[in-house]
């Protein structure tokens, strides 16, 4: 991670020309999961990331064993996430939607951290972590309320495990499972699932139209802490450039959108962020 981005950086003359695109044009901003590694929560692609091989919506819906063995591991993993706190990128994201430079944030993380950070407009693009609904009654209760039954069933799960890996998503790696209790829905006996978006599964429309309207209403895109690997992101790179809005993208390592970045700073995300909030409060004006 770096403390700082000072003129002898690598990145610098790229943090001033993005700075320059930036200013006077307020940004959505879309971010990714390494604006949180700075939190503690791992991304799925860094640089220095562990391959992941994340369960699959048809995976958790169709088979009652990997059903178990996710929850027991989003057991562990939730006790983690929901220690974890905002950073300084968090924190900038959030200065620059009040300073008027950012019009709101769309993001790919179900980590919660942007509201924690105070940002007021917020599209959880692949939903939170917090909340876990039923398949079948489309009940949504509190993830706290589900980790409370859960423990009951299982009391000494947790700490048998507490040196578990922990991954992005609330999860952790666990091996041994067999043993644990699964909660189902409390009023029509359905399955639950945490309401975040798996793989295999499409992010509501309504979302998905919200999250473009956005963009729409930005004068420019800037990405923070994603590799744009998958679509859903990348999807609203490819309409900022169709639409000749600037695409400022930072992110270590390479991402799937850089051909259409109008500026690429290969650096972490909380230096980069504060920067821009320092300089760009108060530089930005309507269009």
């Amino acid at each position: 991670m770096l403390d700082r981005i000072d003129p002898g950086h690598p990145a610098w003359p790229a943090v001033g020309e993005a700075t320059s695109v930036l200013s006077g044009r307020p940004a959505a901003v879309l971010t990714g999961a390494g604006i949180s590694t700075d939190s503690g929560i791992p991304d799925y692609r860094g640089p220095d990331s562990p391959p992941r091989t994340p369960m699959t919506y048809q995976q958790f819906v169709g088979d009652p064993d990997r059903r178990r063995h996710y929850w027991a591991r989003n057991h562990v993993g939730w006790r983690h996430v929901h220690r974890t706190r905002p950073n300084p990128g968090h924190v900038a994201v959030s200065r620059l939607e009040e300073g008027g430079a950012a019009v709101g944030v769309i993001t790919q993380n179900v980590d919660t951290l942007h509201d924690a950070a105070g940002s007021r407009n917020v599209i959880d693009l692949h939903g939170r972590y917090d909340r876990v609904i039923c398949l079948s009654c489309r009940r949504v209760v509190p993830r706290d309320h589900v980790a409370t039954r859960l423990t009951a069933l299982n009391p000494d799960f947790a700490d048998e495990v507490a040196d578990a890996e922990i991954a992005p998503d609330a999860d952790a790696v666990i091996e041994a499972t067999a043993h644990f209790r699964v909660a189902d829905c409390e009023v029509c006996g359905g399955i639950l699932k945490p309401d975040i978006v798996y793989f295999g599964e499409n992010v509501p429309k309504p979302r998905v139209e919200a999250a473009y309207a956005l963009v729409d209403s930005a004068a420019a895109l800037l990405v923070a802490g994603s590799s744009l690997t998958v679509m859903s992101g990348l999807r609203f790179v490819r309409h900022a450039h169709r639409t000749g809005r600037p695409v400022v993208i930072v992110n270590r390592g390479v991402t799937r959108g850089d051909d259409l970045a109008t500026v690429k700073v290969d650096a972490g995300c909380s230096p980069v962020l504060t920067v821009f909030a320092s300089v760009l409060i108060g530089s930005a004006v309507s269009r």
